[in-house]
């Protein structure tokens, strides 16, 4: 049992202007954290009591899965990043400093470098694999804009394990067992997650899948089927197979007309009184410092990250105006892919077979018209290029995808050999070769998971924590704190239930009932028992459940009858 009047709690009646989600608000609000600068936070009693039940049951699931825990330095050397290339690729989130030696260090963002160094000088022989370990540990990472609390901030808590196996069918092995693990693990948070495929980004590797929370304050943009299992996150997610687009007057040749001023697919399309889904947009991007022309129906847009992948990972520049002219012979706002030449050309899946269309003419203020792709265009490469959205069709099943936001509170990764190779993990076979471990990641984001809870489970009150995750399980409230008698049933009560194991707050502060019902509500624990004078009086206590409100009266000795009838057992 705590007290009230012996723990920090200090709810506040408004949250700050800056919290802008409903999760952050709930958190400031009920004393779980403070703010210390943007992206910084302190957990307060209440916050870091919680936070330790979803580092509980992480432990839990991973040692169930037969990872090995171990604590990995936050404080990395430059070099070690160097070795894998990925200096360069994070060098903009990382947190660097240098030592009185004036070596750099950087805040490591992650662990993949250091743990694949330490399987290199521990593991020799396929008779030690496989092997996963994990740890639970701060990370860093120099957020550009930190915002929603502890979604986006620059210090956070992370687990992140690291599986090391001989051959594919290993590797598949444990990335399923962590899968199945991080399932169990939100299972017993409480959260309803969607599982969806995902791009592997600056981790690399094969194939990764997230684990969304789904909400409307969600960063992260995904699709999934009305039909089927499919779902993807937006920078993955495919889309299935469409008719050609064949528009009127398809089979004349293709014409110049004038469109003076006209650049932007919103512009042209009034003027000419087409729909945007009839224009070709064409957009210039530097690759390796090559022009390559990408091309997308006018109605989407370029999906980078699917374009790395169709560029065979080089990352594209967008072309500036000097070098779209340079490219087209005419300003932005009128390239098309009929008569250029010596530019690779690159178009969406969508546009295979395109006639009618509209599209720049390489000319200023001039556009073609009944455009059709095959005839009039140089040979062109087809591949997926546009985000999907809403009404696409499943790449499974051909129904229709439908857009949700999310957010991301796991990521599972097959690595391959990617870091071995480059950090020298390996292992002697049976016959005495050598080969690099095959690797997989799996993080989950504890900080990120905690606050997520309150996203789901939150009403206009304050928190609905879900049992597994409470800070406490129990509130006891003397309703007035003048009358001894109802003091003395909370202290015995609380005594009782702390006895049979259960994590009681005892609200035992001298403040108007008012006050002390709001804050109940606001910090939300799964079970209220308000003792006061009335119902006292009839030798009962009031029970209330915080999830839904119901409210019974029982006789204090049977509160803990009612609390296993509730499913709420030590």
């Amino acid at each position: 049992m705590i007290r009230w009047t012996e723990q920090c709690i200090p709810t506040l009646r408004n949250a700050p202007q800056d919290a802008e989600i409903a999760s952050h608000r709930w958190m400031l609000r009920a004393g779980l954290i403070r703010k210390l600068a943007g992206g910084l936070y302190t957990f307060l009693p209440l916050g870091l009591r919680a936070l330790r039940k979803v580092e509980r049951i992480v432990r839990e699931e991973m040692d169930r899965a037969g990872a090995l825990e171990l604590l990995m330095p936050a404080l990395h050397p430059r070099d070690i990043w160097e070795r894998t290339g990925r200096y360069e690729v994070l060098q903009e989130v990382m947190f660097k400093i240098h030592d009185r030696q004036d070596r750099e260090l950087v805040l490591g963002p992650t662990h993949e470098e250091i743990i694949t160094d330490l399987v290199a000088n521990e593991i020799q022989s396929y008779r030690q694999l496989p092997r996963n370990f994990y740890q639970i540990q701060t990370k860093f990472r120099d957020e550009i804009r930190p915002r929603f609390g502890l979604m986006r901030a620059k210090e956070f808590i992370m687990k992140d394990a690291y599986s090391f196996d001989v051959d594919d069918a290993g590797a598949t092995a444990s990335y399923r067992k962590m899968y199945e693990a991080y399932r169990r693990i939100f299972e017993r948070c409480g959260l309803r997650t969607r599982i969806v495929e995902a791009d592997t980004g600056a981790m690399g590797g094969q194939s990764s899948h997230e684990f969304m929370v789904l909400a409307e304050a969600g960063e992260d943009g995904l699709v999934e089927c009305s039909a089927c299992e499919y779902g993807a996150n937006l920078e993955r997610a495919e889309i299935g197979d469409q008719p050609p687009r064949v528009f009127a007057e398809a089979d004349k040749p293709a014409q110049a007309v004038p469109t003076p001023g006209r650049r932007t697919i919103v512009e042209v399309a009034a003027f000419l009184e087409v729909a945007p889904e009839q224009m070709i947009k064409t957009l210039i991007y530097q690759v390796d410092d090559q022009p390559v022309a990408v091309l997308v129906p006018g109605d989407r847009e370029v999906n980078e990250v699917k374009l790395a992948h169709a560029l065979a990972g080089v990352t594209p520049v967008l072309a500036n105006d000097a070098q779209v002219e340079a490219v087209t012979g005419a300003p932005p706002g009128f390239a098309g892919p009929c008569g250029l030449e010596n530019v690779r050309l690159l178009a969406d899946e969508r546009l295979h077979g395109l006639r009618g269309g509209v599209t720049g003419a390489n000319q200023v203020d001039t556009h073609l018209v009944h455009v059709d792709l095959e005839r009039d265009a140089a040979p062109l490469h087809y591949v997926d290029l546009v985000t999907a959205q809403a009404g696409d069709p499943c790449p499974r099943c051909g129904a229709p995808l439908q857009a949700k936001r999310g957010i991301e509170v796991g990521h599972v990764f097959k690595l391959g050999t990617k870091y071995s190779e480059k950090l020298g993990a390996l292992y002697l076979d049976e016959s005495g070769q050598q080969h690099p471990c095959i690797m997989g990641c799996y993080g989950i984001g504890v900080t990120r998971t905690l606050q997520s809870i309150i996203e789901q489970h939150h009403d206009a009150d304050g928190i609905l924590w879900p049992v597994g995750v409470a800070p406490y399980t129990v509130e006891v409230l003397i309703i007035n704190h003048a009358h001894a008698p109802a003091v003395a049933a909370g202290e015995q009560l609380a005594r009782v239930l702390t006895e049979a194991g259960l994590e009681v707050l005892l609200d035992d502060r001298d403040e108007r009932p008012g006050v002390k019902f709001k804050d109940a509500d606001l910090i939300g624990l799964p079970v209220r028992i308000g003792i006061g004078e009335k119902s006292l009086a009839r030798g009962m206590v009031e029970m209330k459940r915080r999830t839904d409100g119901e409210v019974t009266e029982c006789p204090p000795q049977d509160v803990l009858k009612t609390l296993a009838a509730w499913g709420i057992a030590p």
